[in-house]
Formats: C-alpha cells, sequence, structure tokens
C-alpha cells in the first residue's frame, strides 16, 4: 500500500480516531474530581475521604484495563480480527461516558470507570496490533511513533479545554437546560462515538490468519531459553516501560505540594504536567521513524539511560521553569523509550502474536501509570525527593535490562518507501 511519508493511510485514521477518543477520556481526569467534590455526588463512603475515593476513581480505569489487556489481545490474534474488539471497546466507553450524566452516588461512578476500564483493555492493544499489523518491517517505528503522536494530541487537549466546559455552565439549549457536567459527560460520550464511526468507516481488518485455539505458543514469557539473553526481550521491555511510567506518573499526585515548594500556581503546575506531553508530542514521530534507519535498542538504551537524571533532578529543583524544563527532558527520554519499545517488540511478534506481544508493553505502562501517583503519595511523606529518587532507581535498573537482556532482531536500513 502507498505510504504517506512512510506513514500507512489506515494508520493516520486509526490515530486520528484514537485521539478523539483520548479527548474525552482525558477530560475525565480533570472533571471527576471536580464532579466528586461537588454537590451532584453523594453517598456512602465507608469510611473513606473524598480524596481517597478521587484516588480510587482515577486509578480504577489503569488497573482494570492492564491486567485484562493480554487476554484481549489474546483473543484478537485467536480470532484473527482486531476491529470488532476496538468497536467493542468503544461502544463500552461512549456508552458509559453518557452515562455519567445519570450518577449520582460514588459508587455509581466506581461502576462505570470499571466499565471504562474493560473499555480500554478492548481498544488499546488491539489498535496497537493493529497498528503493527498495518506498518511493514521497515517503516514501523515511523508508525508506531505517529500513531502515539496523534494519541498523546488528544490526552493534552482534553484536560485543558475540560475545565472551562463545566466552569461555563450551565447551559440552554431549546429550551433545555443541564450542568456544566453533563455537558463535560456528554462531549466524553460524543468524542468516543465520533472515534467509533471514524473505525467503522475507514479501519479493515488486515489478513491475519486465526491461531489454532490448540495451540498454546505466542503467550507472555518470561525467560528466554535456549535463547543468548536470560529474559525474554518482550517481558524486559515491558519492565523497561513499567519503570518508565513509574518515573513519569510519579509527578502527578504531588500537585499541592510542588506548588508550595515552588511557591507557584496551579497554572503552572499544569504547564508543568503538560511539558513530559508536549516533549512526546514534538519527538515520537521523527524518534520513531529514525529508528527504522538506525535501528530501536539504541534510542531504548539513550531514552532509559536520559530518564535517569530527569527524574531525579525533579527532586532537588527549586524553580518552576527548571521544573518544567526537567519534566520536558523526561519527556524526551519518554520519546525515546516508549515507541522504539513497541517497534521492536512488533519486530520481535509473529504474524499471529502480535496482540499478546504487543500487550506486554501497553499492560506494562498502565500499570505503571497507575502505580506511580500510588507509590509517590507514600514515599513522599518521607522526603520530597524520595519517590523521584526511587523512580530514577528503577530507570537505572531498566536500563541494565535492556542493554544486557534486549537485542535487535533486524537489520536497519533505509525504508524502500524512500
Amino acid at each position: 500500500m502507498r505510504t504517506i511519508f512512510g506513514v500507512n493511510p489506515q494508520v493516520i485514521a486509526l490515530a486520528l480516531a484514537r485521539m478523539s477518543e483520548s479527548v474525552g477520556n482525558s477530560f475525565l481526569i480533570v472533571v471527576l474530581p471536580l464532579f466528586i467534590a461537588s454537590d451532584f455526588v453523594s453517598g456512602a463512603t465507608f469510611g473513606l475521604t473524598e480524596v481517597a475515593i478521587t484516588g480510587i476513581v482515577l486509578s480504577l480505569f489503569g488497573f482494570v484495563n492492564s491486567p485484562l489487556q493480554p487476554f484481549t489481545g489474546r483473543l484478537s490474534d485467536r480470532t484473527g480480527r482486531r476491529k470488532i474488539y476496538v468497536l467493542l471497546g468503544l461502544v463500552i466507553l461512549a456508552g458509559a461516558s453518557f452515562a455519567y450524566t445519570l450518577a449520582t452516588s460514588y459508587w455509581h461512578l466506581i461502576g462505570l470507570r470499571v466499565l471504562q476500564g474493560i473499555a480500554g483493555a478492548f481498544i488499546i492493544p488491539t489498535t496497537v496490533a493493529l497498528v503493527n499489523d498495518l506498518a511493514a518491517e521497515d517503516n514501523r517505528g515511523g508508525n508506531m511513533g505517529t500513531y502515539n503522536t496523534f494519541r498523546l494530541v488528544g490526552f493534552g487537549v482534553g484536560p485543558v479545554a475540560a475545565g472551562g466546559v463545566v466552569g461555563a455552565g450551565p447551559y440552554s439549549v431549546a429550551s433545555v437546560t443541564f450542568t456544566g457536567f453533563d455537558a463535560a459527560f456528554a462531549f466524553a460520550g460524543l468524542t468516543a462515538t465520533l472515534a467509533l464511526v471514524l473505525v467503522v468507516v475507514l479501519i479493515r481488518d488486515p489478513d491475519i490468519e486465526p491461531t489454532d485455539p490448540d495451540d498454546q505458543s505466542g503467550g507472555i514469557a518470561v525467560f528466554n531459553p535456549g535463547g543468548s539473553t536470560f529474559l525474554d526481550p518482550v517481558f524486559t521491555l515491558g519492565v523497561a516501560s513499567f519503570f518508565m511510567a513509574i518515573g513519569i506518573a510519579t509527578f502527578a499526585t504531588l500537585g499541592e505540594i510542588v506548588n508550595v515548594r515552588l511557591d507557584q500556581g496551579s497554572e503552572m503546575f499544569g504547564l508543568q504536567f503538560a511539558a513530559f506531553v508536549l516533549a512526546q508530542i514534538f519527538l515520537q514521530a521523527p524518534i520513531g521513524r529514525a529508528t527504522d534507519f538506525y535501528g530501536r535498542k539504541r534510542f531504548i538504551v539513550l531514552g532509559m539511560a536520559l530518564l535517569i537524571p530527569t527524574t531525579l533532578v525533579q527532586g532537588f529543583i527549586f524553580d518552576s521553569w527548571l521544573m518544567f524544563g526537567a519534566r520536558f527532558a523526561q519527556g524526551v527520554a519518554g520519546a525515546m523509550v516508549f515507541a522504539p519499545a513497541l517497534a521492536l517488540a512488533g519486530d520481535i511478534a509473529t504474524d499471529t502474536s502480535s496482540g499478546t506481544t504487543l500487550s506486554v508493553l501497553t499492560m506494562a505502562f498502565g500499570f505503571g501509570v497507575a502505580f506511580g501517583p500510588l507509590l509517590s503519595g507514600f514515599l513522599v511523606e518521607i522526603g520530597f525527593a524520595v519517590p523521584f529518587a526511587f523512580a530514577a532507581l528503577l530507570a537505572a535498573a531498566g536500563l541494565v535490562l535492556v542493554v544486557t537482556q534486549v537485542e535487535e532482531v533486524r537489520t536497519p536500513g533505509r525504508s524502500s518507501d524512500e
């Protein structure tokens, strides 16, 4: 198939769909805490504080979808179909987003968040597997990078607009009045619906042979018996992605502490939080494309090495703009790890196992994003620098693992599309 700057047009369409879905899903990161703190939701808390309930509701998405991803990825391999599972996930996601407008208790929010986590388990590994299926060996990095760039644009735009949508309410349309929260939840539902339409119209399943139900190969392996390394390389890349995600997410839960420490407002914290995403948006595609020419492993190694100081230094900074710079540099490190790691795992995967193989990395990243805020919340009680030092130590361990347990599986070279 003809490509656009080395990227499959269907990958661009899929990336646009994920961007739309990510806008609405990231809306909820801002809207749900505001909704929980409002008078619109109440009910039994079983002794939990409002802050604890907020943390549970926000974390549930990652904790539910991450362990399910290998199963949904494996299911898509078994059936030889990806699109149907993406559509199922988007239907569940859209329905749950609209249903928030009817929620009146904390348990409604928890139930809907669990549903959205299940939806994510269908969407995340199957879309990444689709990208891998649609990409060629010599442009897989560029396709992965482009896909991640669009997804992150959506993730970055959502939180910026969410507060404004809530604050501008109530709204009146055709003599019907609805709150800012209703508008925000409806918007999240509409973005998922738009993604659904894009997938229905623009995406087709590639020709994948379903795997034999009795074939037990292609599962997740920890060790690499008979290979040149002790650990399975995909498992190793998953561990490195997990450690990286913890380092990224450490910052998220420390907003009030960071603002007091740096004597800054919440707007500056939002800018610092977004700095990581900005770096990813600018660099994922070009770095992914560069790995097609120069190899995957060297970028992953450089990224893990850069992750160590850029994470550690955040625990010792007292200037707002220096913190912004550190977060941006951490984003550069992340861009050098995640898309190249996905591309390398895609190189390793067979035609009938990419859903399972790539789910190892997406699951690991999801777990890291979920665990990071919880770990930092406990470790910061010891000292502000402790969570960042711990995350940097994990990055160092990840670097050693990648250097010793991961090898290139293809010879880099210029793309045939050039």
